[in-house]
Parts: structure tokens; sequence; C-alpha cells
């Protein structure tokens, strides 16, 4: 990873401002761009039946750019909201440490509420 959220963030700010885009990026048109793009990346897999791996050049190709587009557009968002996403993403990891202890969801794919549920029982 040679970019840093910075740069990438100006990288990305420059391509946007550069064709005067910026106009057409409010917090729910980024939001809805978001969602259109996870689903063009969960297109990839539809109707894949078993086959859920990445195991083609021509499937790694769509999922690396509609991955992208994914991130782009929060990156985007992040930005205009004035987050750090550095910080938001460290924040949440900090968040779902605690609601996923390793010695509780270690191999699991529990949602975190049978955790809590866990400690609510044995009080």
């Amino acid at each position: 990873m040679s970019d840093s959220i910075k740069e990438l963030t100006e990288k990305i700010l420059a391509f946007r401002n550069a064709r005067n885009w910026k106009q057409f990026h409010n917090p729910k048109d980024l939001a809805i761009s978001i969602s259109l793009e996870a689903a063009e990346l969960l297109e990839i897999f539809q109707w894949s039946g078993a086959d859920v791996a990445v195991d083609t050049d021509k499937k790694l190709e769509k999922v690396r750019e509609e991955l992208a587009d994914v991130l782009i557009y929060a990156f985007l968002m992040g930005n205009d909201l004035g987050l750090d996403i550095s910080e938001i993403v460290s924040s949440k990891i900090d968040a779902n440490n605690k609601k996923y202890p390793v010695e509780k969801a270690y191999g699991k794919a529990d949602k975190y509420t049978a955790y809590t549920e866990d400690e609510e029982k044995s009080e």
C-alpha cells in the first residue's frame, strides 16, 4: 500500500474538482452512489452458486473496479462531511473489539448481540 489516505483523498478531489462535479456530491447522492457501486460489486457473485471465489483474472479485475468505486465515493463523503477517514475507521475497529471480544467471537460469525446476551444471562 503506497498512497496514504490523505494522498488518495487529494487525488480523488483533484479528479472531481477538475470536472466541476462537487455540485452533484451531496451526502444523500454520495450515499446512494456507495450503495449502487456496492450492488455492482455484489453482482459479480450473483448466480454463482458455490463459486464464491475470485478465481479468475477477469473476475478479479471487475472486483477491483467496483471496490475502487465504493472506496472513492466513501472517501468523498468522508471528506465532504469533514470526517477523518483514519480516525473513523480506527474508532470503529476499537468499538468492534469491544463488541466482538476475541475470547467469545473467535471463529464465530454471530452478531455482536449474541455476546452481550451471554453477559446479560450471567448477571
